[in-house]
Formats: C-alpha cells, structure tokens, sequence
C-alpha cells in the first residue's frame, strides 16, 4: 500500500491538510455516550416502551395537546398584539404612555408566572363581582368573578399577559434596530406616525423580531404546562390523571414528552422558512460568491498601469 504523498506548488511550497485530532476525540466520544444512551433506553425494561405506543394516541392524551396548541395559540396572539401595543408606547414622547407601558413590562416580568396563574384564578377572592357601569357613577352590570374566571380564562390571562411584556420588549428592541433616517424619509414624504411604523418600520423590523419572537413561541407551548396548578385539562394534566391512575408515571411522561418535541419540531421548522422569508434583501445568496476585480494588467505579478501623462508637451527652442 502506498501513501500520496503532497505534490510541491509552484513556488515550492508543500500544502499538507491540516489534522485535527481534538475534534476526532470529541466526535468519538459523542457517538459513544449517544449510543450507550439509546441502548439503556431501550435495553431497560423499566421504561415500558408498550405503555408509552398504548397511550401515544389515546383519546384523552389527544385532547389534552389539541388544549395546548389552542392555548398556546391564542396566549402567543393576544401576547404579540399586546407586544406591539407596548412597543410603541414605551417609544412614545407623551410621558404618561411611556411610563405606563414601562410599569405593565416590568411587573409582568417581575413575577413569576405560577404566581399569576394563581392570581387570576382566584380573583374572585379579591373581587367578588365584576360590575360594568359609568365610572365613580352608578353600576349598570355585576357578574359574579367565579362564572367568568374559569380555568381556561385564568390560564389565558396568565399566559397571554405575561408573554404581552416580553414581546414588548422585543418589538421595541427590533423598532429600535432600525435607522432614524428611514422614519425622517418616511415624514419627508407625508407619512403619519402610524402609517411609518406599519409600513416602513415593522416590515424592516421583522427580520430582528422573528427569531426571538419563535423562542418565545416554543417557550409558550412548554409554558402551558403550568397550568396545571390550576387544574385546565391540558396535555400534562391529561397524562398525569392517568398516570395517578395505572401508577404508569415514567410512561405517561415520556408520551407528553414526545408530543412536545413533535410541536417544537414543526415550529422551528416553520420559524425557519419564516425568517428566511423576511431575510431577503439582507443577507447574500448562498452558493454565490462576490466576483473578484478585474486585474490591472496581464500576466503574473503585473503592477497597475502607469497614469498617462498629461504634461503639455515643449515646443522645442527657436
């Protein structure tokens, strides 16, 4: 067996590749953890592989993720539309605007979200009667709290309140990121204050929003668990009433796992061609590379090109 060896260049240097070792190390030993790991998944037999496809599709597991796409849709919606309220506020020369969106970010964000689960559900301790009238005036409705703070309601006052201050502070970090001289072009040409934040600020912006605006997504969707403090039927609480039920915990638990992987499979995809879709016109085409100047001159090691001279030529001495 004969080995190649390097072939000298032109200007009798010997290009060897370059080895590296460290990364062969780090490479083996990943492959081997990853290994011993799927072979103890499913070498013990504690992890009932046959309970965990039994319940994988089960009625109630099913309605419980259905629950948990649908709060985390509504929660993210309600969530961004509250961001961008925030947003421009917190951008807003009137002070009073400013300091109120300033004060909603930061007790939302300086709370823990159990906590304000927990509030909102039991709201009607604080307000027994929520009453519609004129203000410091007569009351013309009261409806009793406990009809209208269902589960469901303070799960989506929770999530969607608390995810309205970080996406608040996106959308501004995203405003922000955008050149001062885009919003004095868009004023030169007439624009209002509103048509220049939606038709020239939040497009360019978008491409700064999104990717952090699908972590919070994604964050959302594992968020909703909480709400089982409050006892809303989603997919944890489906697997855990039935886990407290066969005594199947480790099962159960790797079912609600695989559901939520799933989901954060699809929505990064999604979050994928989303960004790339408001990256055009930013980043360069892949496969292209920028074309090289043109040489100055023929042949190898050629110099620029001498100026011409434009000096006046002498007439010659009479």
């Amino acid at each position: 067996m004969t080995t190649r060896t390097p072939e000298p260049q032109e200007n009798g240097l010997v290009i060897v590749p370059a080895r590296y070792l460290g990364r062969w190390i780090a490479a083996v030993a990943v492959v081997g953890i990853l290994l011993m790991l799927i072979y103890s998944m499913f070498a013990n037999e504690r992890f009932h592989w046959d309970v965990v496809g039994e319940y994988l599709f089960a009625a109630p597991v099913m309605a419980g993720l259905g629950r948990t796409l649908m709060l985390t849709a509504i929660s993210m919606l309600i969530g961004i539309g509250l961001g961008i309220v925030v947003a421009v506020c917190r951008l807003s020369a009137n002070p009073i605007l400013s300091t109120a969106a300033w004060a909603y970010s930061w007790f939302f964000r300086g709370t823990p979200l159990m906590v304000q689960l927990l509030f909102w559900f039991f709201l009607a301790a604080l307000i027994p009667n929520i009453g519609l009238g004129i203000p410091f005036g007569p009351e013309l409705l009261s409806i009793d709290t406990n009809s209208v703070i269902s589960p469901f309601t303070a799960a989506l006052l929770g999530l969607s309140l608390n995810e309205g201050a970080y996406m608040g502070e996106i959308v501004r970090s995203g405003i922000r990121s955008i050149a001062t001289g885009q919003t004095e072009a868009a004023k030169a040409i007439g624009m209002s204050r509103m048509q220049t934040m939606r038709r020239v600020i939040l497009p360019q912006a978008m491409r700064v929003i999104i990717p952090p605006t699908g972590n919070e997504t994604i964050g959302m969707l594992k968020y909703t668990s909480l709400v089982i403090v409050i006892g809303y039927s989603e997919l944890l609480t489906s697997v855990s009433i039935i886990y407290s039920r066969n005594f199947q915990t480790i099962p159960l638990l790797i079912v609600a796992a695989i559901w939520y992987l799933a989901v954060t499979a699809v929505l990064s995809v999604g979050q994928y061609f989303i960004e790339r879709h408001f990256e055009r016109g930013f980043s360069p085409i892949k496969g292209k590379k920028p074309a090289a100047p043109a040489a100055s001159a023929t042949g190898p090691g050629a110099g620029p090109k001498a100026a011409p001279s434009i000096e006046p030529e002498l007439e010659p001495s009479k």
